[in-house]
């Protein structure tokens, strides 16, 4: 399959355009939410196994956070559920559809965001990364399948999309981390 390049839907590129505008005060935020997205992918694919036990292999599930200070990018890494290309499509190409608009009318009504648990509430967790990347990676295999996709934006209201090639089950989110990152990025990348 092809390399797509597609485009954020309406209310998702001003989500995204708010993120990267940094609408909140503590941009380290974007790690506790893209590691409880690793956890809620772990969490899945045990609850799946429960009715489909051949989706679980013998490896211990776990979260990896992987910097490297040449390449200024921090991976965090899961070995969850993963997502089959539909999912990636539904999932990233579009934000927590019933939950936009609130997300949106919330921030309005807020005006300068103090509250650090507004982005979780509504499921534009994902969307955090673009407050310290200017491109973001993500590479998934689904336990359902064994193709791969693979998904980058530069945060500029496109994305792509294609199959690819990932060994093991689960997802990892690569951040190109941006230089304007004042909020420490070197703290990220160290090991």
């Amino acid at each position: 399959m092809a390399v797509e390049t597609r485009e954020f839907q309406t209310e998702t590129k001003k989500i995204l355009d708010m993120m990267i505008h940094s609408i909140y005060t503590n941009k380290e935020i974007f790690l506790r939410e893209l590691i409880s997205n690793a956890s809620d992918a772990i969490d899945k694919l045990k609850f799946a196994a429960l009715t489909e036990p051949e989706l679980m292999d013998d490896a211990e599930r776990e979260i990896y956070l992987i910097p490297d200070v040449a390449s200024r990018t921090l991976t965090i890494a899961d070995n969850g559920i993963g997502m089959t290309y539909e999912e990636v499509c539904d999932n990233i190409g579009t934000i927590a559809r019933s939950g936009t608009k609130a997300f949106l009318e919330k921030l309005q009504e807020a005006g300068e965001a103090q509250d650090k648990d507004l982005i979780g509430q509504f499921g534009v967790g994902f969307y955090s990364a673009f407050m310290v990347a200017d491109k973001v990676t993500l590479l998934t295999r689904s336990a359902r399948s064994d193709k791969a996709v693979k998904w980058q934006s530069n945060g500029d209201g496109t994305y792509t999309i294609e199959e690819a090639d990932k060994p093991s089950v689960g997802t990892a989110i690569t951040l190109h981390l941006t230089e304007e990152f004042a909020g420490g990025e070197e703290d990220f990348l160290q090991t």
